[in-house]
């Protein structure tokens, strides 16, 4: 598995009220995610350094505190996952936003999103 990116997924009320904090503060711009609703991406202006907000997940049971994003890998992660005995928290999904992803606890008690795009 190649891991190509990793993002913090901070949890907040409302992504509307944060977007001051992060863009006017911090100097980070608007890098997607926001048509979703309930995620959002910001990110540097190099585009080095990024984190996303997110007041809820859509789809999974619970909320991760990290994407880890393998692109063409996800099926080969969720193997090793399962074969390392790791809980899955939420099984390898297709969203309807065009990602595949699961959740996997980490043996800390952490939620990591593994996620890559069914398209490549």
């Amino acid at each position: 598995m190649q891991v190509t990116h990793l993002f913090a997924n901070l949890s907040v009320p409302d992504i509307d009220e944060a977007r001051g904090f992060y863009v006017d503060y911090l100097g980070l711009s608007d890098a997607g995610l926001t048509e979703l609703g309930w995620v959002a991406r910001f990110q540097t202006p190099d585009g080095q350094a990024a984190v996303q907000l997110v007041t809820r997940d859509a789809t999974a049971p619970a909320d991760s505190v990290l994407s880890v994003a393998v692109g063409d890998d996800i099926e080969e992660a969720y193997e090793e996952a399962q074969r390392r005995g790791f809980e899955i928290v939420y099984p390898l999904t297709t969203e309807p936003w065009g990602i595949r992803r699961f959740f996997v606890r980490a043996p800390d008690g952490n939620l990591i999103n593994v996620n890559g795009h069914k398209d490549g």
